[in-house]
């Protein structure tokens, strides 16, 4: 008797993006989702939008059926959507669906956001001098929902801990301060030379609308840079409490 892969008896992993009217959001979604199959191909790996693109969440949930799923936000931070709309409709599709935790704040966050970076032409300041004058912008979408602040503080200082100058976060919308409010607060702060690196999964309005006021290097989405497939896959496996999830950190740092 042939032997069924693990992966085939573990719960389907349904990605949740938000959607977007820009069309290579939804590219950049497929192209992260296949990553991830490639990553663990044995897994049942879907994707559910919460508006704008299909497939929508409840329609991928309704056609898993009974199928045990557990729900990976493609999202920064904890915020409504996170508390309110993806658990509504996992509680809709029954007891067999869960909902992971948002992909920030957490190391493999900050790799990809290190990479994204570093492509765009970042080069650590090699001086004190230099070292005093720089700084990053960490620029995301942006929430009312406190707790979402909190997580994008959190990235931050994870961030400026491994670039080794001040990273202060900035909003898109629905808070502040906003890219250029924290342009001008860093510049008169004596750090005129900032870096704006971008918290956002694809290109759209938003990620246009901050580089658009970045003053010098401005890098691209996380795209689907490689840790942002293993960040996906760690959540996952976290919210089923498995060994896995320690795996995907060793990786990290192999």
């Amino acid at each position: 008797m042939n032997r069924i892969p693990s992966d085939q008896r573990r719960p389907a992993l349904v990605l949740v993006a938000h959607g977007s009217r820009d069309p290579r959001a939804l590219a950049t979604v497929r192209t992260l989702l296949n990553r991830i199959r490639a990553l663990r191909p044995h897994l049942s790996v879907h994707l559910g939008h919460i508006e704008l693109n299909e497939p929508l969440l409840p329609d991928t949930l309704a056609a898993l059926g009974n199928t045990p799923s557990v729900l990976v936000p493609l999202l920064f931070s904890r915020g409504y959507h996170v508390k309110k709309d993806i658990p509504e409709a996992a509680a809709a599709a029954g007891p067999h669906a869960r909902v992971a935790a948002p992909l920030g704040p957490h190391p493999l966050l900050v790799e990809a956001l290190h990479t994204r970076l570093v492509e765009a032409g970042w080069r650590d300041p090699s001086t004190e001098s230099e070292r005093r004058t720089t700084a990053v912008i960490l620029a995301a979408a942006g929430s009312s929902d406190p707790d979402s602040a909190v997580d994008t503080h959190h990235t931050a200082r994870l961030l400026a801990a491994r670039l080794g100058v001040p990273v202060l976060p900035a909003y898109a919308s629905a808070a502040t301060p906003t890219v250029p409010e924290a342009i001008r607060s860093l510049t008169s702060q004596g750090r005129p030379d900032i870096a704006l690196s971008a918290c956002f999964t694809a290109p759209g309005r938003f990620h246009t609308e901050s580089t658009q006021a970045a003053p010098g290097i401005a890098a691209a989405p996380l795209g689907a840079h490689d840790a942002m497939a293993r960040l996906v896959l760690h959540r996952y496996d976290e919210a089923q409490g498995t060994r896995a999830s320690t795996q995907v950190l060793q990786l990290t740092s192999a």
